[in-house]
């Protein structure tokens, strides 16, 4: 065989990836794509599926000079309870809230909404900024600090 006809045989059978696994690769990206933001743009995704609410109630959190917290009714602006000493976990969810209002220049005087819901969750959410906090990822003895604020009257 001449250089010439082995030249030409290898022209005649290049060596390359075959198109139909690229293609098909770029289907399953598409129709990944396509998925995800019909998902997304419909409200179906499962963390934007809450369950119903059973309870909610407004609070709001004011700091006093002696480093207690009064809480209050977010309707009707009457005095829960004060809080004093530590409530570390209490302090540590609404620091983080907090944070977010204070960036975006949000004053403490909007409510917070407490949620418990069908299936057990408890949520601190602050709509002035959108974010929330999923109490019960904290543990049960966590989420009943805040579940005693549903069954507080006013003082």
């Amino acid at each position: 065989m001449n250089a010439h006809a082995s030249t030409l045989a290898r022209k005649a059978t290049p060596d390359h990836f075959p198109q139909w696994v690229l293609y098909c690769a770029a289907a399953i990206m598409a129709f990944s794509l396509i998925s995800v933001g019909l998902i997304r743009i419909t409200g179906n995704g499962p963390d934007q599926k809450a369950a119903a609410p059973t309870l909610q109630r407004s609070l709001v959190f004011q700091d006093h000079k002696d480093g207690g917290v009064r809480v209050e009714d977010g309707v009707t602006g009457e005095t829960l309870t004060v809080l004093h000493g530590e409530q570390g976990f209490v302090r540590g969810a609404l620091r983080a809230l907090s944070r977010e209002r204070y960036s975006r220049g949000i004053g403490s005087a909007a409510p917070f909404e407490l949620i418990a819901r069908v299936d057990g969750r408890v949520t601190l959410f602050d709509p002035s900024t959108g974010q929330r906090v999923d109490l019960e990822s904290f543990g049960p003895s966590n989420v009943a600090e805040f579940s005693r604020f549903f069954a507080m009257k006013p003082e």
